[in-house]
């Protein structure tokens, strides 16, 4: 028998992107038109940062990674998150933009424990489990915690980012798709502790996408030091949940930028 698949929650779906300039081309405009298109830029990321559909879109800078800037957007529905890509494509700036990678999922909370309490409450699939699970689910859902990990606001003071895709090993004997519901919940748990000793000086925005991309969970770390990036996903690997279960995929670090102060790099790139 299979063992069971944790039940989740999903809030916006997220895109994000990394794109270099293309240099040559871009400073082949003269002057004035470089700066006429940074400034269309900046104005189509002013408009895209607070959107009537709700989400938010937002500009980074990156340093190494191999990539110059990321672009975050988040939207209540698939559609509203196409809306702001092909919004961005459409625009003169686009065409001096290479798309390195980018990155479809959306913000989810992992129902490990709600799972493994539904399981020992009544048989897996019942009707009765079904209803339990459902009624835990939205007790989750409720509770402030939960609301602004689907649907994050990141504070201006935390304007460093961190960004990285990574999955569960699927391979003996580190598999972990065939852990017992409840292991999962207990290895998750300490996971989750190790986390929230960086409670105010990290966030974490955590998105699913499995079915959407080729890892299984994007992690976008915000902080106001740097520092912090390295300390959180150091502690964290020596968690029995990641250091026997998790690969993880490329680093783009970075820190974030106003349109305006996007603009201003372009103008003068």
């Amino acid at each position: 028998m299979s063992e069971l698949a944790p039940a989740t929650l999903e809030g916006w779906y997220a895109l994000h992107q990394m794109c270099k300039i293309d240099s040559a081309g871009w400073r082949a405009l003269d002057a004035a038109t470089r700066a006429a298109v940074a400034q269309e830029a900046a104005a189509l990321l002013h408009e895209l940062a607070a959107p009537a559909s709700g989400g938010w879109s937002a500009a980074f800078q990156l340093v190494g990674g191999g990539a110059e800037w990321m672009l975050v957007h988040l939207r209540p529905r698939l559609d509203d998150l196409g809306v702001a890509d092909r919004r961005l494509r459409a625009s003169r700036f686009f065409p001096f933009l290479r798309l390195e990678y980018d990155y479809l999922s959306v913000t989810e909370v992992g129902l490990y424990h709600a799972t493994a309490e539904a399981a020992q409450e009544a048989e897996p699939g019942s009707p009765s489990y079904h209803q339990l699970l459902a009624e835990l689910s939205a007790a989750e859902r409720a509770s402030h915690h939960v609301q602004a990990r689907l649907f994050p606001r990141i504070a201006d003071e935390l304007r460093y980012v961190s960004f990285y895709p990574m999955t569960k090993r699927r391979s003996h004997p580190d598999n972990w798709y065939t852990l017992p519901v409840a292991e999962r919940s207990r290895l998750m748990r300490d996971h989750g502790l190790t986390g929230r000793r960086y409670a105010g000086r990290v966030f974490q925005m955590i998105t699913g996408s499995i079915g959407f991309a080729d890892w299984e969970w994007g992690v976008t770390l915000f902080a106001k030091d740097p520092l912090e990036f390295k300390r959180i996903v150091t502690e964290m690997r020596f968690d029995e949940a990641s250091a026997r279960y998790a690969e993880f995929g490329r680093f783009f670090t970075g820190f974030r930028v106003t349109p305006d102060e996007l603009a201003r790099a372009l103008a003068v790139e």
